[in-house]
């Protein structure tokens, strides 16, 4: 398999990345995500997935960059548990008092259910993923099973 094209999954990207912008990324929430302690490249690979999807949808989205940027995503579902959640009341408590304020609170009030709803989605997509290929690979190798960087994905998104 070249290229995903199913219209599942297309679907549930779209929704992963209406959920990360409106709920995870929101411009309440990014300049503390900002400021997680994770690469460019990671960055990137989470960009891809949550804010280009056009540039995929009709082509199709290459299987094995679809599991680096989930693995990206889990990544950061990891880091926003570990370095975020447990600062988060502080932060968001810290920022100015304005207009915004109580739309900050309930933005930060929001984010560990967010998260976990991100994670879910982003879990759903990788074994929806892995059943593709899977079947695709018939008596071959599936491509997941070739990324090292999935290894650990499944405890990254549970969270254990």
């Amino acid at each position: 398999m070249d290229r995903v094209k199913d219209t599942e999954i297309i679907r549930l990207i779209e929704q992963i990345g209406e959920h990360y912008r409106a709920n995870i990324a929101n411009r309440f929430l990014r300049p503390m995500l900002l400021q997680l302690q994770m690469d460019k490249n990671t960055w990137d690979l989470i960009e891809l997935l949550t804010e280009k999807i056009e540039l995929f949808r009709y082509q199709g989205f290459h299987l094995d960059e679809l599991y680096r940027q989930i693995a990206a995503c889990a990544r950061f579902v990891e880091a926003a548990r570990n370095q975020l959640i447990p600062s988060l009341r502080s932060k968001i408590n810290s920022t100015p008092i304005g207009s915004d304020r109580v739309l900050r609170e309930m933005a930060a009030s929001n984010f560990v259910s967010n998260l976990k709803v991100f994670a879910d989605l982003l879990n759903k997509l990788y074994t929806g993923l892995a059943e593709l290929d899977t079947k695709s690979a018939g008596k071959g190798t599936p491509v997941f099973s070739t990324i090292p960087d999935l290894y650990h994905v499944g405890r990254m998104l549970v969270g254990h």
